[in-house]
């Protein structure tokens, strides 16, 4: 199986981070045409079977959990990623949300507080499609946060996430990379496609008229909030078949690095022997 340079995608923390050496038509180690393309989907279909045994250990052992965390533009994926590369997890075990406008008990509190409730428990999986992030990132671009706010999230997100990562929360957190052209193209899908159009949103051209905004938003947000236990990924999304293995792969990684086994059978019962009556 081909295997592109994951680490190239990893933000190291303390880093300056620029969204346009990033390309977001990469396809790594895959030819960008239909042989690529049917490699690659191979590669992930090969990562995908392997997540579902590793997401059974995780909830077998019941010891520990991984939070993965979506982010993007509008129309960048965040959706088809969960739908593809989750599609073979069992259900039982896996957990997706997301994150709206805030109600009004959820303002009388911390912001965080929404969050952490939802954080998956010992043996989950969990996908924040959108998340905490939104808080730092749609608040700021639209100015209804200071800069001081800002920063002082910037040091509560990290906190939280250390503290969700030191009781036994593995963290991924992942950019879905899309050009501003690819953006134009999916949003005339859905215009075009009557398949698509219940996905249109007026507000989203409202959203790509702060293009510029929202990638010095993204950049230093990324930035400020990689860590060594909660690290982002910069996942090139413009080809989708691209998008679902570089974050099949990661997902894989993480769980491969928990080294769970199978649980213990119970003591006392020989299975050598034992007959079903």
């Amino acid at each position: 199986m081909e295997k592109g340079d994951m680490k190239a995608y990893r933000i190291e923390p303390g880093c300056r981070l620029a969204l346009k050496r990033f390309d977001p038509d990469d396809t790594g180690a895959y030819k960008k045409n239909e042989d690529g393309k049917a490699k690659a989907k191979a590669a992930a279909d090969e990562l995908i079977a392997t997540l579902d045994q590793l997401q059974e250990r995780l909830y077998a052992n019941g010891s520990r959990a991984l939070l993965i965390v979506l982010q993007g533009m509008d129309t960048s994926g965040k959706d088809g990623t969960i739908k593809h590369v989750m599609s073979g997890v069992n259900p039982q075990g896996c957990k997706v949300v997301t994150f709206k406008t805030p109600s009004a008990e959820e303002l009388s509190h911390d912001f965080l507080w929404r969050v952490h409730q939802k954080a998956p428990a010992k043996g989950q999986i969990g996908i924040f499609n959108r998340s905490h992030y939104e808080d730092v990132l749609i608040t700021r671009v639209h100015g209804w946060v200071s800069d001081k706010v800002v920063t002082r999230r910037f040091n509560q997100i990290k906190e939280f996430e250390e503290l969700l990562a030191e009781n036994g929360t593995a963290i991924l957190k992942f950019f879905l990379h899309i050009s501003k052209n690819e953006q134009k193209a999916r949003l005339e899908a859905r215009i075009h496609d009557p398949e698509k159009r219940w996905k249109w949103n007026s507000g989203d051209l409202e959203e790509r008229k702060l293009w510029d905004e929202y990638m010095t938003a993204f950049e230093e947000v990324i930035a400020a909030t990689s860590t060594d236990q909660a690290p982002w990924y910069i996942v090139p999304a413009n080809r989708k078949w691209y998008r679902n293995l570089v974050v099949a792969e990661l997902v894989v990684q993480a769980l491969t690095t928990m080294k769970l086994s199978t649980p213990p059978a119970p003591k006392g019962v020989n299975f050598k022997t034992l007959k079903i009556v």
